[in-house]
């Protein structure tokens, strides 16, 4: 197995740069052939081997789209080395919904700042698969008859790297896709939208069907709670916050923002657990005593 040394962190943020980059490209949407939910399946496979000879799977189950693209050697040496700076260390970022209340346990410290090397970069080869698989679910996903598009609300891209075990992915909401492409959002929102979730395990390798997968539908809580935890990640990796930073109020800024972007509604607690300062927080929502 090759040995990668990544940042972790790092990567996920370079793969959604990937996915803004290729969710956006082109402003029209294609009206010709209409595809149904019942189409998906085949389509998005049939078309990527006609066109680009690349060989994906895909797999609807609910309202969720899997698509799972095998690679073998995802990763280069990059030319210049990124440097990346480490102010905060997330110990523990883990959340659930309990009827109406959200429960989040975090565990958040300031550490002495320090330089690591990003050595690696997404090697060339596979940046344009993925471009040619995002631009074929974009077409479709705009060509589809109208029940069928909002029957489909999440798509979960799998890019696996067969050869060395790492996984990335990648769940998108539709909607979101549609509101990055029209400029209802920007790019910058649309890459905190995405859940990436990485992953390196030796069921990866030599699994080009992706038989390891866990295929499920996805709900809209499922999704909120793994945005949330998403946001806090991205937040704390931000090279412009400063150490001092009060941590229960960005955390809490972040909960009310991500329930109200995806109106829930029927969430009316948010129940906050510092343990690192043993502070417990009951937070109210809709809320804007932050």
């Amino acid at each position: 197995m090759m040995k990668l040394r990544l940042s972790l962190k790092n990567l996920a943020r370079r793969g959604l740069k990937i996915c803004v980059v290729l969710c956006i490209l082109g402003c029209s949407s294609s009206t010709t052939p209409t595809y149904t939910r019942q189409d998906v399946e085949k389509s998005i496979p049939r078309i990527l081997s006609q066109e680009y000879k690349i060989e994906v799977k895909a797999k609807l189950v609910g309202s969720t789209l899997w698509i799972y693209l095998a690679l073998k050697d995802m990763f280069e040496k990059a030319d210049k080395p990124e440097k990346i700076r480490e102010k905060f260390k997330i110990e523990e970022n883990e959340n659930e919904f309990r009827g109406n209340r959200l429960r989040l346990n975090y565990l958040i410290r300031v550490v002495p700042e320090n330089e690591k090397i990003q050595e690696y970069k997404i090697s060339k080869s596979a940046f344009e698969k993925i471009n040619h698989v995002w631009m074929i679910l974009r077409r479709i996903i705009f060509s589809m008859d109208r029940n069928s598009k909002s029957s489909i609300k999440f798509c979960c891209l799998v890019i696996a790297d067969i050869k060395s075990g790492f996984e990335m992915k990648e769940i998108f909401y539709c909607q979101d896709i549609s509101k990055v492409t029209y400029r209802i959002i920007s790019p910058g929102e649309y890459h905190h939208r995405i859940i990436s979730d990485l992953a390196l395990s030796p069921k990866i390798i030599g699994d080009r069907e992706g038989r390891h997968l866990n295929y499920k539908d996805i709900t809209l809580r499922d999704f909120v709670a793994e945005q949330i935890k998403h946001r806090i990640n991205l937040k704390f990796q931000k090279p412009e916050v400063n150490q001092d930073v009060d941590i229960d109020k960005e955390i809490k800024k972040i909960i009310v923002e991500t329930i109200n972007i995806y109106g829930l509604k029927d969430i009316s607690v948010a129940e906050l657990n510092n343990l690192f300062t043993n502070n417990k927080i009951i937070l109210n929502l809709p809320s804007s005593d932050f």
